[in-house]
């Protein structure tokens, strides 16, 4: 579990694809000395297991599955990814809670300055856009943003310098594809719902 606040900009340093998958490198400010192997972390907003671990360097593991779900079989060695470690119990929940389990892969569509900031408008995949309610959060490849402006599948984000100084959404622009995880409560409450109605319709 995570918040949608990112520690480190970290960098590819390698990317090997294999049949099952893929095997991601990175450097990263992160300290090595507090995580373990077997421990997950956030990378573009898709939880990963790191492997193997070495002077600020971190092995991952990418799966089949995530390779399709995400926009991570698109890296190349010098890009840079945004970076979080799980949530612990002892944290502020700054952000919102975020899975690390990318829904599908959405789209900038603009930016437009707006003062210091810059206002984003994103579009995200049409079975993602049922989740977008006014003033809500979704996590843009792992960063923890505030919706406004829905229509549609589209919508904006404000972006304070800050977030556009240690996010890779600075260094991003119109027609990059981006990681996309839907509001999890929304996403409960739509499946209670559905079975609220599946069982009052067999008249329970």
């Amino acid at each position: 579990m995570y918040t949608g606040i990112i520690e480190d900009l970290g960098v590819v340093t390698s990317v090997k694809h294999t049949e099952k998958g893929a095997v991601l490198e990175l450097q990263t400010a992160l300290p090595a000395a507090k995580m373990k192997i077997g421990d997950s972390i956030s990378v573009n907003g898709a939880c990963l297991t790191i492997v193997s671990k070495a002077r600020g360097r971190l092995r991952l593991d990418v799966s089949a599955e995530t390779l399709r779900r995400t926009v991570l079989g698109e890296l190349k060695p010098g890009d840079r990814v945004n970076l979080e470690r799980c949530l612990t119990l002892a944290q502020r929940i700054n952000g919102h809670l975020v899975a690390g389990h990318v829904d599908g892969v959405g789209k900038i569509v603009s930016i437009k300055p707006e003062g210091d900031s810059k206002l984003f408008t994103f579009e995200v995949p049409a079975n993602e856009a049922r989740y977008l309610v006014e003033k809500g959060s979704i996590a843009i490849d792992g960063i923890s943003l505030t919706t406004f402006g829905i229509r549609g599948r589209r919508f904006n984000c404000a972006l304070i310098p800050h977030t556009l100084k240690v996010t890779t959404l600075g260094t991003k622009g119109p027609g990059d594809r981006v990681n996309v995880e839907s509001d999890m409560m929304a996403k409960y409450v739509e499946r209670m719902l559905q079975e609220r109605g599946a069982l009052a319709a067999a008249g329970r």
